[in-house]
């Protein structure tokens, strides 16, 4: 077995012989082997056509109906029926003429906000001048597809790669399924020479006729038909690969088992087809996902590598493409894989520089990348933005699309909300961009209400929209975003502002003999663990020994306040508590502004007895530092950065 590359060095030529490592008792027993394990079993899973199929079962249509999803004018969505009347989005269509032609087609438009509608829906008189596209369904469907997977495979890393596809690390599990069928691999023979290090012995005879609904890429690709060769070859070619069998095919087999079942269940229950592709990492199971669509599920061997990547146009691989492709294709005069593996590690970095080493490796299959599960759904920020066909040219106009973009935020984060109740964002921003000029940004804090409506954040997002515009008259701005950013879960005892603003007593501040402040700080915030305190767990010599206090550590200054109740209910005391914590959370918000907008004016909402007051804070206009300036790449160089 080859030992794992370690540094620039080690690559070679022959990477394509390490198709069949030797594979061990402590190979197979190891837990932690991750990318080095000999045993490893990815795939990569994609849903077919996933807008057009979201459309299908929220209409309820037969799989057979032909259907295209439609933004503005363009197509971006075309099932598999469809495609076959020649539909590609790469052309641009007359929608009139094209039902006309074929009435069976089903067309939809997505689904948009309008001002006025809380929630986004599927109208006929959309209008890229007065709606807002939403792809919000499509990321719960997509949600859905991904927890059903997560159910069907436990013990299976699971990484979602885009709204419409994931990785899977089945490695963990098919080591299970490998010693529940073959028992006698679960203990080192006492006979074994070098002990753990004794290679298995060889894998019993297996066919891959029994993997039902997956495809099994040949080793030796068949000739064309109509060649004399063709069939002598293709039984010459099979017998071959039946006689090559290892334990890594009866691990990927095992793969390809698990991958099948839970597709099939996401089928049966959520209606979704989807085509996976299974292999030893994660580049190549995306590769192999792509080689039989739509439906169905392929297995590429160790022995299939070199055939497989050999023909293929080197553009097509991921980070490839583009700029950086044409580039490579004029520096090698190369088209496919095959025209680059000529190419020597040394050639390539002298050429490209040391970086592209990561070039060479990838045209050889190399690809050492974890699965890595995300651990956390929640998503720091939310951004609603919109592109106008039809500039704003008056500051009144913009107030049209703020509603809109707000109706789109308060509906993510309500919908964020079901899953983490007190799920809150820190701030909401505003950015405005005029042409191609850069554009501009005001952010304030959002403060914290019971409920999200759209009319909550339309307030904060107008006030925003007076600063950042004012009152001109002639302007022309191109694109309106609003945001939700620093989205956290609310720390226990957090109240509305209208809580805090009902107290109907306010607590005396307290001072020690040496005139420190015990009750009400200045300013402070950011805050977690808070806990109830009595009077028996406050130091004897405590000013407030003997109350019942509510207090909070800060989770960013290490500071614990506290709030004595003074016989007030519990009720007024976690209001109070709120207040505080809104006090302290707008110390520390605005001193993260003073050092990213250095010498631009603040807008804070804080809550006053009338509502939510508009603040502005001036800021210090220290000058900032000056960063040092890398050093720019010349030439081809400037394309081979590893990904």
């Amino acid at each position: 077995m080859q030992v794992p590359w370690k540094g620039k060095g080690k690559a070679t030529d022959q990477d394509f012989e390490d198709l069949d490592p030797i594979i061990t008792y402590r190979h197979l027993h190891s837990q932690n082997l991750g990318v080095r394990d000999p045993l490893r079993v990815i795939a990569l899973c994609d849903s077919d056509a996933f807008y057009a199929a979201c459309e299908m079962v929220r209409l309820g249509v037969d799989e057979s109906t032909p259907l295209v999803v439609l933004q503005w004018d363009a197509l971006i969505a075309i099932n598999y029926p469809a495609r076959k009347f020649g539909i590609t989005r790469l052309k641009k269509y007359n929608m009139k003429e094209l039902q006309a032609k074929h009435p069976e087609l089903k067309i939809v438009h997505v689904a948009t906000y309008k001002e006025g509608e809380r929630q986004p829906g599927y109208w006929n008189d959309v209008d890229t001048k007065t709606h807002k596209v939403s792809l919000d369904y499509y990321r719960r469907e997509s949600s859905k597809i991904a927890a059903k997977f997560r159910e069907c495979l436990p013990r299976v890393e699971v990484e979602k790669a885009s709204i419409d596809e994931a990785f899977f690390d089945f490695s963990k599990r098919v080591r299970e399924v490998l010693l529940e069928r073959y028992p006698y691999l679960a203990q080192v023979p006492s006979n074994a020479l070098n002990g753990a290090d004794t290679p298995l012995p060889p894998p019993p005879p297996f066919s891959w006729n029994d993997i039902k609904h997956s495809i099994v890429i040949p080793i030796h690709p068949a000739l064309p038909e109509g060649d004399m060769k063709a069939s002598i070859d293709s039984i010459c070619n099979h017998q071959r690969e039946e006689a090559l069998l290892t334990w890594h095919d009866i691990a990927l087999s095992i793969g390809a088992e698990l991958m099948e079942t839970a597709r099939r269940q996401v089928h049966e229950q959520l209606g979704y087809s989807t085509s996976a592709g299974i292999a030893r990492n994660k580049f190549l199971a995306k590769l192999t996902a792509s080689y039989k669509k739509p439906n169905n599920q392929s297995i590429l061997r160790n022995a299939a590598i070199p055939e497989y990547l050999r023909p293929l146009p080197f553009q097509k691989i991921r980070f490839l493409g583009g700029k950086l492709g044409t580039a490579i294709a004029s520096e090698f005069e190369a088209a496919t894989v095959q025209d680059l593996l000529s190419i020597s590690l040394e050639e390539m970095q002298r050429k490209l520089g040391e970086e592209s080493i990561w070039i060479y490796e990838v045209l050889r299959g190399i690809d050492r990348s974890e699965v890595k599960e995300k651990k956390t759904t929640i998503n720091k920020s939310m951004l609603a933005s919109k592109n106008l066909p039809r500039p704003i040219t008056n500051a009144s106009e913009g107030f049209h699309w703020i509603r809109v973009l707000a109706a789109e935020l308060a509906l993510r984060l309500v919908e964020a909300r079901e899953i983490s109740t007190n799920l809150w964002p820190k701030s909401i921003v505003l950015r405005v961009r005029r042409g191609y000029n850069a554009g501009q940004s005001k952010q304030a804090t959002f403060p914290y209400t019971p409920e999200v409506t759209v009319d909550t954040v339309a307030a904060a997002g107008n006030m925003l929209w007076k600063d950042l515009v004012g009152t001109e008259l002639a302007m022309k701005v191109t694109n309106v975003s609003l945001a939700f950013t620093g989205i956290e879960v609310a720390e226990h005892g957090q109240r509305s502002i209208e809580g805090f603003l009902e107290a109907s007593q306010s607590t005396k501040r307290q001072r020690d003999e040496n005139g420190n402040d015990d009750g009400w700080p200045v300013s402070l915030t950011g805050l977690v663990d808070a806990d109830y305190m009595s009077g028996d767990n406050v130091p004897a010599d405590d000013p407030c020994s003997g109350l019942h206090m509510l207090s909070f550590k800060c989770s960013r200054c290490g500071q614990r306040l506290s709030v004595p109740s003074l016989g007030s209910s519990s009720r007024d005391g976690e209001e109070q508590l709120a207040a505080l914590r809104l006090e302290h959370d707008d110390f520390h918000f605005a001193q993260d502004l003073a050092k990213e907008f250095v010498g631009e004016p603040t807008t804070v909402l804080r809550p006053s007895a009338g509502g939510v007051k508009h603040v502005l804070k001036p800021l210090s206009r220290n000058s900032p530092k000056k960063r040092s300036r890398k050093k720019e790449l010349q030439g081809i160089e400037q394309f081979f950065r590893r990904p």
